[in-house]
């Protein structure tokens, strides 16, 4: 057989994706097994947008659309970014990319040389360090601690910073810790990066709208306007509006960035489905109320999630402010065996162990940067939420 490319050395198959195929293996071979790996909401996409992406058809959106994105969906994600958050792009400033992770990757793959660093804050979604690695850059690992809610300190960021920085990348709420910045937050981070002009700033805004803090939702460029122009914001309709399945993400930022990732992205994909760019502009212009509705469904989520954690023995949980991701610590439940044997050394070990003895299927922390952790998404109902809680509960409390 040929011989596969080095690069992918450099890679492996995300931590999520491991553990959803072992959870659909047991659910094909006859098990009750509740999933909470994935961030994917359980809710229904919004009904106009799936009638906008019906009429697109039938009018015919069924060819080849412009690399960068159609103007309608443009246009609304120009008035988006105005409303939400108080920035103003041109046209030539925004591009729409199949999902956010594909925006990560033009940018990545527009900017990064061989040996460029890149500054990602763990715990961190995996795709960050992967897709930097795959595109021939260095991660580098600033831990955030949870006696700092999980968040940046500044003097880690400053201290992390060198000539060979090419990116800063920033995500809150945060998967999969769910942590959010407040503006003053974020304001001592943009404090730091106004002092390193030669590092790019990525700022996934994926889950702006799943916001329980007080202090609401804020983003870098909008902080601190003076990064505005090395800040690439992204976000898109996956988790807002629950079309994860219709792939559309995008990203807002300086003219030549754009420029060069959609460059990327015409040798990659090319345009992205005018039928789900219609979906995704409907869903964008159209009523919001919904958005809010299951912010605060998740919330109650949240709260039931915590609170069933902290009960159980070996388990502290902190409350996230945002997102729909718990992120518990489990060292007390470390050095011990479960009731059929198997020993808990790592959190994977407890994750394949849970998954095996208790059918609830979770990612253990190795897979996000920081350790001895768990994540749990609680993007699915409330009954297999406390289902799950039950018995993950029973299998704690069994733990010798």
């Amino acid at each position: 057989m040929p011989a596969l490319a080095q690069r992918l050395s450099r890679v492996r198959v995300a931590a999520t994706v491991a553990m959803t195929i072992r959870a659909r293996e047991l659910r094909a071979a006859g098990h009750d097994v509740i999933a909470l790996t994935i961030g994917e909401p359980d809710f229904a996409s919004p009904p106009h947008a799936i009638e906008a992406a019906h009429q697109a058809a039938l009018a015919g959106q069924t060819k080849y659309t412009a690399q960068d994105g159609v103007p309608a969906l443009k246009q609304a994600i120009q008035r988006k970014f105005k409303r939400d958050n108080g920035l103003d792009f041109a046209l030539d400033e925004i591009m729409v990319a199949n999902g956010g992770k594909q925006v990560i990757f033009d940018a990545m793959m527009a900017t990064i040389d061989d040996g460029d660093e890149v500054v990602i804050p763990a715990p961190y979604w995996g795709a960050y360090p992967l897709t930097t690695r795959l595109c021939g850059g260095e991660p580098v690992i600033v831990t955030c601690p949870q006696n700092n809610g999980f968040k940046l300190r500044p003097e880690d960021l400053d201290a992390a910073i060198t000539p060979k920085t090419k990116w800063l990348v920033l995500n809150f709420p945060n998967n999969p810790t769910g942590a959010a910045c407040s503006p003053e937050e974020l304001r001592a981070i943009a404090d730091v990066m106004l002092k390193h002009p030669h590092v790019w700033i990525m700022s996934d805004d994926m889950y702006e709208h799943l916001m329980y803090a007080d202090f609401g939702y804020s983003t870098l460029a909008q902080v601190e306007p003076k990064l505005r122009d090395r800040t690439l914001t992204i976000s898109g309709v996956s988790k807002t509006y629950a079309m994860t399945g219709w792939r559309i993400g995008f990203g807002a930022g300086p003219k030549d960035l754009i420029k060069a990732m959609v460059n990327i992205q015409g040798h990659a994909t090319a345009g992205v489905s005018g039928i789900t760019q219609a979906a995704a502009a409907a869903a964008l212009d159209g009523p919001q109320a919904q958005v809010a509705e299951q912010a605060a469904i998740y919330r109650q989520r949240r709260d039931i999630v915590v609170d069933a954690l902290n009960a159980m023995p070996g388990i502290s949980c902190h409350r996230p402010e945002g997102a729909f991701y718990v992120y518990p610590n489990i060292a007390g439940c470390l050095g011990r065996v479960t009731p059929k044997g198997a020993k808990i050394e790592t959190d994977s070990d407890f994750a394949m162990a849970l998954l095996d003895e208790a059918h609830v299927a979770l990612v253990g922390g190795e897979g996000f940067g920081m350790s001895p952790y768990l994540r749990i998404s609680y993007a699915t109902d409330t009954d297999s939420l406390r289902e799950a809680m039950k018995r993950m509960a029973a299998f704690t409390a069994a733990l010798k």
